[in-house]
């Protein structure tokens, strides 16, 4: 047997007898409020708390299990609780019903509403014995093609008072000593039980957000919800986009790479693959990043050489391209139309105005050659051995080196 307390209720008693004999026609819909201001629990959220026996006085009325149950829910004392829901049924037959339950709410209420085609009962358990059990013989009447309602005075409906604990308590000893099934049995646990479970998957998904478009054309890449992503792009995966960037189309973007806030890329850019960008970067139409280059905050790529307000210059762009693991510092900017050499370094406040041999050391206004880094990023003594890794390397011209194997 279930303690499902209120099916024992000399007015839920009445009421169903009413439902079953036809008294309100058709049931169209259930409505049950049960609200305090406490008590709060942390072993189970307001659903479970509160409205199993709604739902059981439910499922009794109606006599059928719900073909759909939906649930929403407020966290507000905890983010995993819900303190508030509302949970709603429909049935095969055409009625529904909703269930609002709350341990945050300034006043007690325990209301089970029934509304029928012919009348409408309300169930207060709040309110004396005189009054607990309400008919509403209102209608709805048609005239022409407009429903009018027509309201009628309330029936109170005179109940045997009882105490529901001792009642179902009673029932319980009688099912022992005839062997009868009680009225709610371990069959009705389960049902309510279903639905329960129902409505709290349902509640479950409600609390999470649906995955953006973002998200789903790009599941391996991390995206803040704040940046923009044109398409048509391609984003490798492990790469991240964080907060206010702005992909335009046709960028390709490699795999592992990090662009941090405010970064622009596009159109018809391409990064490689696990390619650092730091914030407030903008990479226009025809710059290109091989593998590995790391770009410091606030540098700058220009796309063409003399611009001007007034004047349209955008068949003057000039690519840039800036080779395999090559370093460019903040606020460093990179006049369009020259190549970046592999392993580069290009100082802090740099502006580079013509191309850069591979493992040259850049600064200064406009940029030159103050000496020679490795492949690790290192500056590289007389001696031009890593001071890191011991790479070794060797002059091969005037304004080259390599590696010795």
């Amino acid at each position: 047997m279930i303690g499902h307390l209120l099916q024992y209720h000399p007015g839920f008693i009445k009421l169903r007898e009413l439902v079953r004999e036809g008294a309100l026609g058709r049931v169209e819909y259930i409505s049950s409020t049960r609200l305090n201001l406490g008590k709060v629990r942390r072993e189970e959220d307001i659903l479970w708390s509160f409205a199993p026996h709604d739902l059981s006085m439910i499922l009794s009325l109606v006599g059928e299990k719900p073909c759909d149950v939906t649930a929403q829910g407020g966290y507000y004392l905890h983010k995993t609780i819900a303190d508030v829901t509302t949970t709603l049924l429909a049935f095969p037959g055409g009625g529904q019903a909703h269930v609002f339950v709350s341990w945050l709410h300034p006043f007690k209420e325990q209301k089970l509403a029934v509304i029928g085609d012919r009348a409408m009962a309300v169930f207060d358990d709040g309110q004396p014995w005189s009054s607990k059990l309400v008919i509403y013989p209102h209608r709805i009447e048609w005239r022409g093609a407009m429903p009018v309602p027509q309201k009628a005075e309330a029936d109170p409906v005179a109940l045997d008072e009882g105490e529901p604990l001792n009642i179902e308590c009673r029932h319980f000893l009688d099912c022992i000593a005839s062997g009868n099934a009680p009225r709610t049995d371990g069959y009705e646990g389960l049902r309510v039980l279903r639905v329960l479970a129902r409505a709290s998957e349902a509640l479950k998904r409600a609390s999470v957000p649906p995955p953006s478009a973002k998200v789903q054309r790009y599941p391996d890449v991390q995206i803040h919800e704040s940046a923009f992503i044109d398409d048509p792009c391609e984003i490798g995966a492990g790469s991240r986009i964080w907060h206010f960037v702005h992909i335009l189309p046709r960028t390709r973007i490699g795999r592992n790479c990090s662009l941090g806030r405010n970064v622009m890329a596009g159109p018809d850019v391409t990064i490689g693959d696990r390619c650092k960008i730091q914030n407030n970067v903008s990479f226009y139409k025809g710059v290109t990043l091989e593998d590995g280059v790391f770009c410091g905050p606030s540098c700058v790529f220009t796309n063409v050489n003399t611009p001007h307000a007034e004047i349209e210059r955008k068949d003057d762009f000039r690519p840039t391209l800036v080779r395999r693991g090559a370093t460019i510092g903040a606020n460093a900017t990179i006049v369009c139309g020259h190549t970046i050499g592999e392993h580069a370094f290009i100082a802090a406040g740099a502006v580079v105005t013509t191309d850069v041999s591979p493992f040259a050391l850049m600064a200064g206004v406009p940029a030159r050659r103050i000496g020679w880094v490795s492949h690790d990023g290192e500056r590289l003594g007389s001696d031009l051995v890593c001071p890191r890794s011991g790479r070794r390397y060797r002059e091969a011209g005037a304004e080259r080196i390599e590696e010795i194997a």
